[in-house]
C-alpha cells in the first residue's frame, strides 16, 4: 500500500469538487474523464479509503474524502506561496517589506502599496511608531524602512535622506480656555494647560517627549487618531502637523492658539546600509517622489 499523494491528485479533487463532476473537471484540467476516474480509483487503493461514494446517480465526497479535499486545498495553496515566493527571491525582490511611519497619515503610504503590485508581489507592512520608537524599529529589525523626523544623531550604520518639512501647529477646541487668556504662550503658559501626547512606542531605548515640561499636566494616549479625538473632544492643546489640523480647523473642530508659534519637523527616510534588495530600493525611490506631490511640506530640503 502507498500511503504518498501528489499534488497533482490534490488537483484532481479540487477540481472536480469545484465544478461538480468528473466531466467537467476532466475539461478544465484537459485530460479525458477516464483519466481522471482511473486516477482516483488508484488514489483510493493507495490509501486505502474511499473518497467518493458512488452509491447514488452523482459520486460524492465521502468524510474522508472531504477531510482530503480541505487538507490538501491547505497544501496547494503553500505550494503555490512556496512558488511565488521562490520567484520573487530570485528575482532580488524581498518577500517582505516593513515600513513604520511617524507623524503622517497612513493613507499616505497607500499609492506605494497599489503601484508596488505592478512591480512585485512583495508583501507589505506599515506600523505606526512614535519618537523613538521608529528608530529603535530600525534597530531592533522590526522595520526595514523608517519615513519620520530626524533625528540629532544618526546611528552610523543607518543611511538617510531628506524629504522636506512638516508643520506643526499648536491647536485647541474652539471653546478651550486657552484662547480666552491674556497672556504670551510661552512655556509657563503652556504649562498651565493639560497637553495631549502619544507615548513614545520604543521598547528598549529611553523614551522621548517634545514640547512638554516634566511639571505639565498630561493626557498620553496610544496613537496619533486618539490625539485629534482627545483634541476635538476639548481635553487639552497639542501639535499636530498642519496637513491633519488644517481641514479640522475648516471644520470648526480646532482653532489655532493665538500667539503660537508654527513649528517645523525635518522628515527624513532611512534605512540599514548593510541590506538593500529591490523592494526596499523601489520604495525609497517612490516615497522621495510621492512626497513632493503629496502636499505635506512648505519646503522641500
Amino acid at each position: 500500500m502507498n500511503n504518498s499523494i501528489t499534488l497533482e491528485a490534490l488537483q484532481v479533487l479540487d477540481a472536480i469538487a469545484r465544478r461538480g463532476s468528473f466531466a467537467a473537471a476532466a475539461n478544465e484540467l484537459n485530460r479525458a474523464p477516464s483519466s481522471l476516474s482511473y486516477q482516483v480509483q488508484k488514489l483510493e487503493q493507495d490509501l486505502d479509503l474511499v473518497i467518493f461514494d458512488r452509491s447514488g446517480h452523482k459520486a460524492v465526497f465521502t468524510d474522508a474524502g472531504h477531510l482530503l479535499l480541505e487538507r490538501g486545498r491547505s497544501i496547494l495553496s503553500a505550494a503555490h506561496e512556496l512558488v511565488e515566493d521562490a520567484n520573487i527571491l530570485a528575482h532580488g525582490w524581498e518577500l517582505e517589506i516593513s515600513i513604520a511611519y511617524d507623524l503622517l497619515p497612513i493613507e499616505f503610504f497607500f499609492p506605494l502599496v497599489k503601484d508596488l503590485e505592478n512591480h512585485s508581489k512583495t508583501r507589505v507592512k506599515i506600523q505606526e511608531e512614535i519618537l523613538a520608537g521608529c528608530w529603535e524599529a530600525l534597530a531592533y529589525g522590526r522595520a526595514d524602512l523608517l519615513v519620520c523626523a530626524k533625528m540629532e544623531h544618526t546611528p552610523i550604520d543607518t543611511k538617510i535622506e531628506p524629504l522636506g518639512t512638516i508643520n506643526m501647529l499648536w491647536v485647541a477646541e474652539p471653546n478651550h480656555i486657552v484662547h480666552k487668556r491674556t497672556s504670551t504662550f510661552d512655556q509657563n503658559t503652556r504649562n498651565k494647560y493639560r497637553a495631549i501626547a502619544v507615548a513614545d512606542s520604543a521598547r528598549n531605548s529611553p523614551v522621548l517627549s517634545k514640547n512638554l515640561a516634566d511639571d505639565q499636566p498630561r493626557l498620553t494616549v496610544s496613537n496619533f487618531p486618539a490625539k485629534v479625538e482627545a483634541l476635538c473632544a476639548g481635553v487639552g492643546i497639542g501639535t499636530l502637523p498642519m496637513h491633519i489640523a488644517t481641514p479640522l480647523i475648516e471644520q470648526g473642530k480646532l482653532k489655532v492658539i493665538e500667539g503660537s508659534e508654527t513649528q517645523s519637523v525635518e522628515m527624513v527616510i532611512a534605512w540599514r546600509r548593510n541590506k538593500m534588495g529591490k523592494a526596499k530600493s523601489w520604495c525609497i525611490q517612490y516615497l522621495k517622489k510621492h512626497w513632493k506631490i503629496a502636499n505635506l511640506t512648505t519646503s522641500q530640503s
